[in-house]
């Protein structure tokens, strides 16, 4: 009994200093694995493989291409006439086309006394007599716009009261406006007697109350002539 045990203990020993000197080789063969494997490792800059490539510019494909010039239609007469009318039209031929002739009638100038105006224009153009007056001197005379000017103008001619020539005034196509009637004025009879006289059936030239010993327009007149004269 006593020699089994020494057996088995030599064996264990055996095997002890196997396994030891299996550890001694196993340390020297890690060392020498670690120093190949710490070796510093240049890493080489990689070459560049790629070149810059220029964008060539695409060539040009299209041409230009010229427009040609439509060859001028030729006018007929008849439309020469119509545009050579077009810029010869003037203000009030526009006006013409656009109005009524109720509107033209009826025109009026806010806060003006169309009856007074009337008469202005009319002594105005009775010192031009048959000569006339540029329309664009009267309108500025009067203080007046073109606009209202040249409605105004209508309106009389469609009064009878004036007449309108049209030229070429300084390259531009106007009008001379020249009186053909005055109109009737009550403003020299707004005072008179005879209007309200209380013997007015009774009165004849002939007769004992007459026109020519009446003392009501005797002094009627000499009232008249001491009002002073209006300068224009």
């Amino acid at each position: 009994m006593a020699k089994k045990k020494d057996s088995l203990i030599d064996e264990a020993e055996k095997i002890k200093a196997e396994l030891d000197e299996l550890k001694k080789k196993k340390k020297i063969l890690d060392s020498s694995l670690a120093k190949k494997t710490t070796k510093k490792v240049e890493a080489k800059p990689a070459k560049k493989t790629t070149k810059k490539v220029e964008a060539k510019p695409a060539k040009k494909t299209t041409k230009k291409v010229e427009a040609k010039p439509e060859k001028a239609k030729k006018l007929t007469k008849k439309e020469l006439e119509e545009i050579k009318k077009e810029e010869e039209k003037t203000l009030e031929e526009e006006l013409e086309e656009q109005l009524s002739d109720k509107e033209i009638e009826n025109f009026k100038i806010e806060k003006v006394d169309m009856e007074r105006l009337t008469n202005k224009v009319c002594d105005i153009l009775v010192e031009h007599e048959s000569d006339g007056m540029f329309q664009s001197e009267l309108w500025k005379k009067l203080k007046l716009t073109s606009r209202d000017g040249s409605r105004l103008a209508l309106k009389l001619e469609r009064m009878g009261t004036i007449t309108r020539d049209k030229l070429l005034e300084k390259g531009r196509w106007t009008y001379k406006l020249i009186l053909k009637k005055t109109p009737i004025s009550t403003q020299s009879i707004v005072n008179a007697p005879c209007l309200v006289c209380p013997v007015e059936q009774k009165c004849s030239l002939e007769g004992e109350i007459s026109p020519r010993n009446c003392q009501f327009i005797e002094d009627w007149v000499i009232l008249e002539m001491k009002k002073p004269v209006k300068t224009k």
